[in-house]
């Protein structure tokens, strides 16, 4: 019985050993993932913006700019492999208290690599025709590197590269830099009255270009973003002058204080999440293996028997050596 309970406990000690090795990698990734149900609000703020105003018809210049961003998760969609999340921005003019752009946008994604997939009604503004690749943006994946990642650009409807640039820390957390630096790029165009653009014309189709430099600081542990910053023109060009005719909108927005300080809040819970998983459980439960298994080591092993000093003796032979009582020797 002794052995048989000796047995078990040095199988159970392997076993966890076993375990505690495997916590780290193949565990991790079956537990530590983006979440499904997620929920967050980033607010970005930044002086000295323009934009045109349709209501005015007139460009207004010298204005603080808002940008608030929600991204809220939909877990009914998502699944084991994969996130499905909606994101909502909207641009505001705080001098005026005036609304400037609205967008919306579906995306789903690895909840491990941050890589987008087309399903679950993927979409930008409600057109699920609109193929979203490369990296989701609003996350990066779970053990960033220092390498460039080809991130989904929501104004080009493209991938375009965030190139490693350095490291910083925010809020305690060290974190990398990534830059997307996109020249003046034409991605669409708009018809509008030739007055608004300069121009003779009743009407007018001009091509809008983009140029726009964003900087993302990641925690490379979980790949969530602890802070941006968003430069951005988009204009209208004339193109026979390859001048531009009109600025639809100029900004240099960077994010809240109180906004770094709540992702930072909740980028420390997966972080701990991660510290438990790789580190904390795998040491507690190699320890505990190590117990259980010598200990069953112990009780395994057949108790040794009394070791005997030298050949027994027998009394009479000692009589018989030493004589009759009395006898001298």
């Amino acid at each position: 019985m002794r052995r048989a309970i000796g047995l078990t406990l040095a199988g159970l000690g392997a076993c966890l050993i076993v375990f505690a090795m495997l916590l780290p990698t193949y565990v991790s990734r079956a537990v530590v993932k983006f979440p499904l149900n997620e929920y967050e609000t980033v607010t970005l703020t930044g002086t000295g913006g323009s934009y045109f105003s349709p209501t005015r018809l007139a460009e207004v210049t010298g204005v603080t700019m808002e940008a608030v961003y929600t991204i809220k998760g939909d877990a009914a969609e998502g699944s084991s492999s994969t996130a499905v999340w909606d994101e909502f921005s909207y641009t505001y003019d705080l001098t005026s208290k005036t609304p400037f752009q609205y967008m919306a946008r579906t995306l789903a994604f690895d909840r491990r690599t941050a890589q987008l997939v087309d399903c679950c009604g993927a979409s930008v503004n409600g057109n699920t025709a609109i193929s979203q690749d490369g990296v989701a943006g609003i996350v990066f994946p779970i053990g960033t590197r220092k390498q460039t990642y080809e991130v989904f650009d929501s104004t080009l409807l493209r991938p375009e590269p965030f190139t490693y640039s350095g490291s910083t820390t925010i809020g305690g957390i060290g974190a990398y830099v990534f830059t997307e630096n996109v020249p003046s790029t034409r991605f669409t165009t708009q018809t509008l009255p030739g007055s608004l653009a300069g121009m003779s014309q009743p009407s007018v189709t001009l091509p809008e270009y983009d140029r726009s430099r964003l900087v993302y600081d990641v925690d490379p542990e979980t790949g969530a973003l602890l802070d941006v910053r968003a430069d951005q023109q988009l204009t209208l060009v004339n193109p026979a002058t390859g001048a531009p005719a009109l600025v639809l909108y100029d900004g240099d927005l960077t994010t809240t204080p109180a906004s770094v300080t709540a992702a930072v809040q909740l980028d420390r819970s997966m972080r701990g999440t991660l510290t438990l998983i790789g580190t904390i459980l795998p040491l507690a439960t190699g320890m505990a293996g190590a117990v259980v298994l010598a200990a069953g080591v112990l009780l395994w092993r057949k108790p040794r028997e009394d070791a005997v000093a030298g050949p027994a003796i027998r009394a009479d032979a000692v009589q018989a050596t030493a004589g009759p009582p009395g006898d001298p020797a």
